[in-house]
């Protein structure tokens, strides 16, 4: 599949921008068993160990982690569902971006600060202050404009590569379950 130009990508910026604010949808969930390993589920489990139960987030370590084992504040990656639309083309592609959570919110710096909460089920997230950029495997999949656009300051500012988030109150989520911004707390 041909990867999209920097103006094809611009282009989807107006819808992005229409996205929910205070209550969105929960579109897809991604766990990651392994190393480019990915499994759509139709339902999951939240918790402070894993993140996304099954997920290999703790296995895999961080670079930005004193100790180099797992961020505690990169548990769960969460990205726009419309911005991964954007630059993946096709949903059966969606999954390729990495993330766990797919949700229709506006994923804006004004509109979910750090410390923001989420609801989804049963189960509570909160944004963290850690950038999410992207790596290689975002431009190999999605092509090296995909990488500018979500890191250029628009991208940057709506968080359209998406947001880190951890587990604060454990619980289940399906697809098609309300994501609701609850107040900062």
């Amino acid at each position: 599949m041909a990867h999209l130009t920097t103006e094809q990508l611009e282009a989807g910026l107006e819808l992005i921008r229409q996205s929910p604010k205070d209550s969105g949808l929960l579109e897809l969930i991604v766990r990651r068993p392994g190393i480019d390993e990915r499994e759509v589920l139709q339902r999951g489990e939240l918790n402070f160990e894993e993140g996304l139960a099954g997920d290999s987030w703790r296995r895999r370590g961080s670079s930005r982690s004193k100790d180099g084992f797992a961020h505690p504040d990169m548990q769960l990656n969460v990205i726009n569902s419309r911005a991964a639309a954007l630059v993946a083309q096709d949903r059966e592609r969606w999954q390729l971006a990495g993330d766990q959570l797919y949700i229709e919110m506006d994923l804006s710096r004004n509109n979910l600060p750090p410390g923001t909460h989420l609801q989804l089920g049963t189960a509570v997230i909160v944004v963290t202050d850690q950038p999410h950029t992207g790596c290689q495997k975002f431009v190999a999949r999605f092509g090296k404009e995909a990488m500018k656009f979500v890191n250029s300051p628009i991208g940057r500012d709506l968080n359209l590569r998406g947001i880190n988030c951890r587990v604060v109150q454990p619980g289940i989520v399906d697809v098609g379950d309300s994501v609701t911004k609850l107040a900062k707390i």
